[in-house]
């Protein structure tokens, strides 16, 4: 049974959230803030969620759900290489990091960054949808193995959480630098290393 879409009020609440999180921060970030970027009240707010701590678990979820169908069509998935497809994630990655720093940096990576000491529920949450991203690649990094560098030493999880540190790094830098210059210079080097891992040279 497909999932029951969120009512109007509440999805507003959440892409408000996924936003403004992502631009202050989280400890920065008020209920009052979220509703001013929702245009809903703060009654509509607490009928869909106890607390700020509540939203951001849904918001975790949300995000996660919303990023899955989001690369699941991008154009790389259509390329028959698992290579291929690998390397087509890292340019695709690159090419999405365009407008304002909210628009291409990761929620869960902005949440864990600020909670992972304090709020054990969201640093679960930010963990599990990270690694469920992780997994998809993995199931490539694997094929690409098999074909390319069957003898190769390292494991195909490694590589997936080398990626995600790459693109989580990357981020921070972005906001450190206010703009995605070096967040992108840090993907084509990314970029260098797997096929240096597949023993592949670039035009391969």
């Amino acid at each position: 049974m497909a999932p029951t879409a969120p009512h109007a009020s509440k999805l507003k609440l959440l892409n408000a959230a996924l936003h403004v999180i992502r631009e202050r921060g989280y400890s920065a970030t008020t209920v009052d803030d979220i509703c001013h970027a929702a245009g809903v009240t703060k009654g509509s707010f607490f009928h869909h969620f106890k607390s700020k701590d509540d939203l951001a678990l849904s918001a975790a979820a949300f995000w996660s759900e919303m990023t899955e169908g989001f690369f699941a069509v991008a154009p790389y998935r259509r390329l028959d290489d698992p290579l291929q497809r690998l390397l087509g994630y890292v340019d695709f990655r690159a090419e999405i990091m365009q407008g304002e720093l909210p628009d291409y940096t990761c929620l869960l990576g902005t949440l864990v960054q600020e909670t992972y000491a304090t709020h054990p529920d969201i640093r679960a949450a930010c963990e599990k949808g990270m690694s469920a991203h992780i997994a998809v690649l993995v199931a490539d990094i694997e094929a690409a193995k098999r074909r390319h560098a069957p003898k190769a030493p390292w494991t195909a999880a490694s590589v997936g959480y080398f990626i995600q540190s790459v693109l989580q790094g990357a981020f921070i830098y972005a906001k450190a630098t206010q703009g995605p210059e070096v967040a992108r210079d840090s993907l084509a080097h990314l970029r260098r290393y797997l096929l240096h891992i597949f023993n592949q040279t670039e035009g391969s």
